[in-house]
């Protein structure tokens, strides 16, 4: 019960936060003085929306806590939105339906640029000395000056956006005047639907005990809000699509133009060349008229020249053929002449040939019976020559064998005499045969005896 009545006094303060004040305050604010305080319809949209929040967030925590409100409550809500309903009426009927040709109408719209004029100067100035403060501490370069400069940067971000809306606000009331009479129907249409919103709530809660009604139609502004700016979304893709396609269009005509001025000055072009193309075909005809009369003639003179040259030749074959006529006769005659002569030799030739043949027979008959003879000698003397050839190599053999016998013999001659050598050198060595050592004669027996024994004993 506390949360819901809490929840509700906050109702009723946006209610009249947006409708207007009560009280002494109220009554006293005439329809000029009010419209003062809200000469941008922008600002009462803003509110609208702030409260349509608000409600819709109260209403679902009121369905949350309860079903239906307490008799009680519903008194204290019946009454804070009689109270508003009251305002908003009294708000419909003083305020006028324009401000246009009114002397006044100057000086409040002045008195507003004036407001945001002086907010951007208090801005500026805020700005002036966040920078200079920011300088400070970069120069200062102390511990601890991190934070404050991090700080004094985020203020300066703030600011700047502070400074830049208050531009876009100050351009909007340039451009478009509030004192228009669209803007104060505007306004007028936004205070009659808040009107009959909360009527319709009061009416509810006074019969019923709930507030559906409110929270329909916070759902239902909130679709058709919803539903305003998926149009102005699909207005706006479709704006930037008309304006691509007209891009588009526009570079299609600029290409158009150029391809256009391009295929003009081909064109151009072309005609140039078809009439340069003309006058060289002209001239080439002249020239070509003209060379070919001018080989026409040579043709001719040289057909002369030649006709000329052929008839000349002509007579010279001519002279040549009687020449040749005549130095055929004289060959003839010539050959008649030696014919004879010829003949004769022929006949001397013929019977010297037949001589030489047998002469020549005769010989070969001679040569033939002497290579006979000779080939019989040849045999004889190779027959012989064999003979003489195994003499000799008896002889070969026999005295090899006697050489070989004599050096067999020198060999063992000296066999021989190295053995001597060496059996006599032996003897030597030992004293055997005759180059034994003599014995020595004894006087006495006794030591002859004893001598032999000795000499045994060395045997």
């Amino acid at each position: 019960m506390r949360s819901s009545a809490e929840a509700w006094k906050r109702i009723n303060n946006t209610a009249l936060h947006c409708a207007g004040r009560t009280g002494p305050q109220y009554h006293n604010t005439t329809g000029c003085q009010y419209l003062s305080r809200y000469s941008f319809s922008e600002n009462f949209l803003k509110e609208r929306r702030c409260l349509s929040s608000l409600l819709s967030e109260q209403a679902a925590t009121s369905l949350v806590t309860m079903s239906e409100l307490t008799d009680l409550d519903s008194v204290y809500i019946t009454t804070v939105l009689e109270d508003t309903v009251d305002q908003l009426a009294i708000l419909g009927k003083i305020m006028p339906q324009t401000f246009e040709g009114r002397p006044d109408a100057n000086e409040m719209v002045g008195d507003e640029i004036g407001k945001i004029i002086d907010s951007q100067k208090q801005l500026e100035s805020k700005y002036e000395g966040l920078i200079s403060k920011r300088a400070e501490l970069r120069a200062g370069g102390r511990k601890g000056d991190a934070n404050h400069l991090r700080a004094t940067e985020e203020e300066i971000s703030s600011v700047v956006g502070g400074i830049r809306h208050a531009t876009q606000t100050f351009s909007k009331s340039l451009k478009q005047s509030p004192l228009t009479s669209d803007n104060l129907g505007k306004m007028q249409g936004d205070r009659q639907f808040l009107q009959d919103v909360l009527s319709e709530a009061m009416d509810e809660i006074t019969l019923e005990k709930t507030f559906m009604s409110l929270i329909q139609s916070v759902t239902a502004e909130r679709d058709k809000k919803a539903e305003l700016q998926n149009t102005i979304l699909k207005e706006e893709e479709g704006r930037k699509r008309i304006r691509s396609l007209q891009r588009q269009i526009q570079n299609v005509k600029v290409e158009l133009e150029e391809e256009i001025q391009q295929r003009n000055e081909m064109i151009a072009h072309l005609k140039d060349q078809l009439q340069e193309m003309k006058a060289k075909t002209s001239m080439e005809g002249k020239y070509v008229q003209k060379d070919a009369e001018v080989a026409v003639n040579q043709v001719q003179k040289r057909c002369m020249l030649s006709e000329k040259q052929l008839k000349d030749e002509i007579e010279l074959i001519k002279k040549k053929i009687d020449e040749e006529i005549r130095v055929n006769q004289e060959i003839e005659q010539y050959l008649k002449a030696h014919q004879s002569e010829l003949e004769e030799k022929v006949d001397y030739w013929m019977e010297k040939y037949d001589k030489d043949v047998d002469q020549k027979t005769h010989q070969l008959e001679v040569l033939k019976a002497s290579k006979a003879s000779d080939l019989a000698r040849l045999q004889e003397l190779t027959k012989l020559y064999a003979e003489y050839e195994q003499v000799v190599v008896e002889d070969r053999i026999d005295k090899e064998k006697i050489r070989r016998l004599q050096e067999q013999e020198l060999e063992e001659l000296k066999s021989t005499v190295k053995l001597q050598s060496w059996w006599r050198g032996i003897m030597v060595r030992r004293q055997l045969g005759p180059y034994s050592k003599k014995k020595k004669k004894k006087g006495k027996k006794g030591k002859k005896g004893s001598g032999k024994k000795k000499g045994k004993k060395k045997k």
